[in-house]
């Protein structure tokens, strides 16, 4: 296997690096709802394809906070504890 016979000096390898660019998506607009799509994807925010429903989406139910497991029982918990007593200073 070759090796270098020298070393790539930092303005050759800037010059090699110029071209890692990052491309701009190219969104299209969806007729159904009006919002940015990638095309030839189905819509992710209302589920159609040409016109056609292709995934049926669940409705989200307004803004509720979901507990998470973990408060719920700190919650039951707190209830069933006994307020602890307080040390006496000698």
């Amino acid at each position: 296997m070759t090796v270098p016979k020298r070393r790539h000096s930092r303005s050759r390898q800037g010059k090699r690096r110029a071209n890692w660019k990052l491309k701009v998506l190219t969104t299209a607009e969806c007729p159904n709802c009006h919002e940015p799509v990638l095309p030839h994807h189905a819509c992710p925010s209302c589920g159609t394809y040409h016109g056609r429903e292709v995934i049926k989406l669940k409705e989200k139910k307004g803004k509720e906070k979901k507990e998470k497991p973990r408060e719920k029982k700190k919650k039951a918990e707190g209830k069933k504890e006994k307020p602890k007593e307080k040390k006496e200073k000698k």
